[in-house]
């Protein structure tokens, strides 16, 4: 099971590379050899990267969708959307694809932040704007609805 930790700030360069912060890479490092998956994501304006064993999981789930359902077939279509594969390389950095940079509205300065299982790739502008845009009593209502309920095992 992958669990992912901390947020890493650093650079793309002209060419969409990035080099991956050497804690965030000693993490990963047994994902490494297996590869990426880097994707748009579904609710914010940043990229997620998937480990490939998270990538076929999630990708098990949605092959189990009826695609002769019209609304399988449309979440499949813009859920893969711009999906490429991508690899660390030997000097330890990562290429983002221009159409994804496009997307994310990714400039210079970035933001690496682990989400459980993935890593989420966010302008750093937009990542501030993102934490920062809700008040503590809008996230104090959502983690209460998300995790406030009795059926998680003993979280408290």
């Amino acid at each position: 099971m992958v669990n992912l930790i901390g947020t890493y700030e650093c650079k793309v360069d002209a060419k969409g590379r990035l080099m991956v912060p050497s804690a965030l890479k000693k993490q990963l490092s047994p994902m490494l050899q297996e590869g990426f998956v880097i994707k748009r994501s579904v609710f914010q304006p940043c990229l997620e990267l998937y480990p490939m064993e998270q990538w076929n999981i999630m990708m098990a789930k949605i092959n189990k969708l009826n695609r002769f359902k019209k609304q399988n077939n449309d979440f499949i279509r813009r859920f893969t959307a711009g999906v490429k594969t991508v690899e660390v390389d030997s000097n330890g950095r990562l290429l983002i694809p221009k159409d994804l940079i496009g997307f994310a509205g990714i400039e210079k300065e970035i933001v690496l932040s682990s989400a459980i299982n993935i890593v989420e790739i966010w302008d750093k502008d937009k990542y501030e704007n993102a934490i920062e845009g809700s008040s503590d009593d809008d996230f104090a209502s959502l983690a209460e609805e998300v995790m406030g309920n009795d059926d998680i095992d003993g979280l408290s």
